[in-house]
């Protein structure tokens, strides 16, 4: 048969499956903020801000550790290496030029002490840190 109604992208069936499907991926990068947002309180951090929007893009969390600023972009997937095989230079330019809004923010301004990190998140819910992450991918 030429077509394949099953998967065809205009099908009621195709539309409910690709709805579920953005549905199941909102929900797991919700829990895999939060599970990273509780990986860094434990370490002593202050949560700020969840999916700031900043003039250039959205920036997943910002904590406080003392006066420094972190920035973090959460990744999940199954793997760490597939998750950190998602982000690319022009992501972290957006999130780069939302955090430059939101030290504006800021008493300090651009001279705040700030970083970028990326939070990676596996199937199995296991967080790795890549501290300072704009000066390492």
């Amino acid at each position: 048969m030429p077509f394949d109604f099953l998967n065809d992208p205009v099908s009621p069936d195709a539309a409910s499956h690709s709805q579920d499907a953005r549905r199941t991926n909102y929900h797991a990068g919700l829990s895999a903020e939060q599970a990273v947002a509780r990986h860094y309180a434990d370490r002593g951090a202050v949560l700020r801000e969840t999916r700031w929007r900043g003039r250039c893009g959205e920036i997943d969390l910002i904590l406080s550790e003392g006066d420094r600023i972190v920035f973090v972009e959460v990744k999940k997937s199954r793997t760490h290496a597939m998750a950190v095989q998602r982000v690319t230079a022009r992501q972290l330019g957006r999130i780069l030029r939302s955090a430059e809004d939101y030290l504006g923010q800021c008493p300090a301004g651009a001279l705040t002490d700030a970083r970028l990190d990326v939070a990676l998140v596996d199937a199995d819910g296991v967080i790795d840190i890549i501290p300072n992450a704009s000066m390492g991918l």
